[in-house]
């Protein structure tokens, strides 16, 4: 994966200052991230499987999209971007449902931005490189799945999982 540019932020999110990802992630930056939870007409929730290349979280079930926000863009420049970066989709609208404060895994801190859209899943080209696969779960197995199957998920999707079933979870939560 290329290197990119990231703002750094504070606990406040203003930005203080800028660094390439790769340096944000070394050093423990805190920086900013969007996931976009996709829902079908049926209510439940497009997942990825991330693909087995990934440097973090390889082979393990995410949400719709998680991408980081560049420096520069805004959030929801970022959530539009990782729809069509890794989902191949265009043009839908969707709608923020909170910011959040969580340390990802070491070194990875975040503020991110949770949004949420409606899709069909003929809507969806995913990126093979990023993604092995897709798959719409109902909410009633995600819950399963993050307290059964805890391994098979990344970390910090179990936890924004939590949050939204309004389950303790690791993170703070900065607007709901």
């Amino acid at each position: 994966m290329a290197d990119e540019l990231l703002d750094v932020v504070n606990d406040e999110d203003e930005t203080t200052g800028q660094a390439m990802r790769s340096v944000v992630h070394q050093q423990g930056l805190q920086h900013r991230g969007v996931h976009v939870f996709l829902f079908n007409e049926q209510g439940e929730m497009l997942i990825q499987k991330r693909s087995a290349d990934r440097v973090h979280a390889p082979s393990l079930l995410d949400c719709s999209v998680s991408e980081h926000v560049k420096s520069g863009e805004s959030y929801l420049e970022a959530a539009m971007r990782g729809l069509k970066e890794e989902m191949g989709v265009e043009g839908i609208d969707i709608e923020p449902l909170g910011k959040i404060q969580m340390e990802y895994g070491p070194n990875d801190n975040e503020i991110s931005l949770i949004y949420n859209g409606k899709i069909k899943l003929g809507q969806v080209t995913f990126d093979p490189v990023e993604i092995s696969e897709v798959k719409f779960m109902s909410l009633d197995e995600i819950r399963t799945g993050i307290t059964d199957q805890k391994e098979m998920y990344c970390g910090w999707f179990v936890e924004i999982m939590k949050w939204y079933f309004s389950e303790p979870a690791r993170l703070k939560v900065l607007t709901w």
